[in-house]
């Protein structure tokens, strides 16, 4: 498999606290990778360092084979690196298409195109039937999916999910996750930060802990769960994935 994205001796540090503290980890074209660990442990700030928003104090980014650290945002997105935020922030006083479209015209050269492409991932993203509908009247649910198809419609590489669960019903959990999975089937690179463990547990064939800006462990749901410092650290107790 090919390697789209290696972290190499990452760090971040805000004053004395070591954010990511000398992280190393590679992702393959199509992985759908799981990042777990408890609140503060730096996931936040890893995906800010991936995604441009904020520049590392040392280690090395490399996308696609080319070192992009310190890249900026706008290099991110074009360059096919999309990421989604725990709270959707939509503008408001759009539809829910036109703040797909918005996304969209980054490789759409007309409003039309845009919005062709919107409406097709809209459709991906089971959210066609509220397409004209204003942002306003969407369900915590149907907002999570828009913020979903806003990263989407930017037709990346590589998508990093935010807690893309959060605030969801069991089922519509459910549903989310079958979408994760297929986009990873698709060829799409997921790494994906959750906190609804049974979801990332049954999609997520590989998930790293990150505890205190260090990566604690890496494999697979099955090992994770015995692993003595992930319990410490994160699960409280050993975890059934029946």
């Amino acid at each position: 498999m090919t390697t789209l994205l290696e972290v190499r001796n990452l760090s971040c540090a805000f004053g004395a606290l070591r954010a990511v503290d000398d992280v190393s980890f590679s992702v393959h074209d199509g992985e759908l990778l799981g990042l777990i660990g408890p609140n503060g442990a730096g996931k936040s700030t890893l995906y800010n360092l991936i995604a441009g928003a904020i520049k590392p104090t040392s280690g090395e980014i490399v996308y696609k084979g080319r070192a992009i650290t310190g890249w900026k945002p706008f290099d991110a997105a074009r360059s096919g690196v999309a990421r989604t935020f725990q709270i959707p922030k939509p503008y408001g006083h759009l539809s829910v298409i036109e703040n797909v479209a918005l996304s969209a015209l980054l490789h759409n050269m007309t409003v039309a195109a845009a919005r062709k492409s919107a409406e097709a991932v809209l459709a991906d993203v089971s959210l066609a039937h509220v397409a004209e509908a204003p942002v306003s009247i969407l369900t915590v649910g149907q907002l999570k999916r828009l913020e979903v198809a806003r990263a989407l419609a930017l037709q990346p590489s590589l998508v990093l999910f935010d807690e893309i669960m959060a605030g969801l019903t069991r089922n519509e959990v459910m549903g989310m996750t079958e979408l994760v999975a297929n986009l990873a089937a698709r060829g799409i690179t997921v790494i994906w930060v959750e906190h609804v463990l049974y979801a990332i547990m049954k999609a997520a064939p590989r998930i790293m802990v990150l505890d205190r800006g260090q990566i604690i462990a890496d494999g697979t749901p099955e090992k994770l769960v015995k692993d003595p410092a992930v319990i410490k650290a994160y699960l409280g107790e050993e975890m059934s994935l029946a």
